[in-house]
């Protein structure tokens, strides 16, 4: 049984000695010479590299991240750039990463450093955080792996890193929880060491310590540096700390979606905001009410939405997908107008298929274009 320690809620103004903090950076620095992660955007010093990987990283791992942070910089090379594109330009580059509003709040960010900032990026993390889309873990990370400035840093990998090591048994969400981890964070970030490594360094081993050894089970505890100062280790509680939430319950959907085909071309809609995607395009969407026969849930919507009357086809294809606490089902069908005809807006378009490519999607939209062109393919038209 793990031994509880009456240490392991305890907090105070200081929670280690200034001994024992450089005793533990001097082990992190050596153990991240050796085993710190090669990180396209780090050891740049450039803030926009810098945020824009922050900013994709949020939600998403770092694997899933490098291609889309590669050909996002290849687009948008620039601040300039980026604050110039187009809304939908900056869409394009971010579909498949999913959360959009990260995407749309980097688009007005930029717009917003060109505009009130001259283009550069301010230091200090009040600052930062005062831009759309920037937050206090991303704050503190532009102003200390960019500018080397001593800002904590907070995120899923260190807030565990720090549990462990202060021997943290409460649910890690809670206000009083959370400020003791910055708190904590702050200390190690501000000790002065005897290394040349500054704090922008010891953030990034941070970071990586938390991603690769303390990780969320099963942590590494054989070959991570700090298992003589971590508490949750000494107690034999690092495999219970820090406490998991519980899982939410899923709530089943059944959602139908739509390719109106018309001369070659499809009807897409852009997602209006306020609504889930907003920003992206896809084909006409909704969900089925319990006990509703989803081809009549899709002629009615598509009358009421689009004035058009439809001959719709069989199901062809489905999806299943996530969205928060929601399983989704998509059922997928075809359908040509019998009546009615919609004039093109900035909501709705007919589209060749060879243009879904120009268009940023939905995930579940991307899939069923691809779908329709390998359709085509094997049935063209006449």
């Amino acid at each position: 049984m793990p031994r509880i320690s009456s240490r392991s809620a305890a907090s105070s103004a200081t929670e280690w000695s200034l001994q024992k903090r450089r005793a533990f950076l001097a082990a992190l620095i050596e153990w991240n010479a050796e085993h710190g992660r090669h990180l396209p955007w780090r050891a740049c010093g450039d803030p926009y590299r810098v945020w824009i990987s922050e900013i994709m990283l949020q939600q998403t791992t770092v694997t899933a991240v490098i291609p889309y942070f590669e050909r996002f910089l290849a687009a948008f090379p620039t601040l300039p750039a980026l604050a110039a594109a187009e809304e939908s330009q900056v869409l394009r580059l971010w579909e498949g990463l999913g959360y959009y509003s990260r995407a749309r709040n980097l688009h007005a960010a930029a717009q917003k450093l060109m505009t009130e900032h001259d283009g550069r990026f301010p230091r200090e993390v009040a600052a930062l955080q005062a831009l759309p889309g920037i937050g206090r873990y991303t704050a503190g990370a532009i102003a200390s792996f960019a500018f080397n400035e001593p800002a904590a840093i907070v995120e899923a990998n260190t807030q565990r890193l720090y549990a462990r090591l202060l021997g943290e048994p409460r649910d890690l969400k809670t206000t009083a929880v959370q400020q003791r981890l910055w708190n904590f964070a702050a200390e190690l970030v501000t000790t002065k060491t005897t290394e040349p490594q500054g704090p922008g360094e010891i953030n990034q081993a941070l970071m990586d310590l938390g991603a690769t050894l303390c990780t969320p089970t099963s942590p590494d505890c054989a070959h991570c540096p700090a298992t003589r100062y971590c508490l949750a280790y000494e107690t034999e509680q690092q495999n219970i700390i820090p406490r998991l939430p519980p899982r939410p319950q899923l709530t089943d959907v059944i959602d139908v979606t739509v390719a109106i085909e018309q001369q070659g071309c499809y009807l897409l809609r852009q997602r209006q905001p306020g609504e889930r995607w907003a920003g992206l395009w896809d084909f006409p969407r909704y969900t089925v009410p319990t006990d509703a026969d989803p081809i009549d849930v899709l002629r009615q919507q598509v009358h009421e939405q689009c004035g058009l009357d439809l001959m719709i086809g069989p199901q062809v294809t489905q999806f299943k997908h996530g969205v928060t606490r929601y399983r989704i089902t998509l059922l997928c069908h075809t359908a040509t107008v019998t009546t009615g005809t919609i004039v093109e807006s900035e909501a709705f378009r007919w589209v060749l298929s060879e243009d879904f490519e120009n268009y940023a999607l939905s995930v579940t939209g991307r899939k069923f274009a691809d779908w329709l062109i390998a359709a085509r393919e094997r049935f063209p038209f006449d």
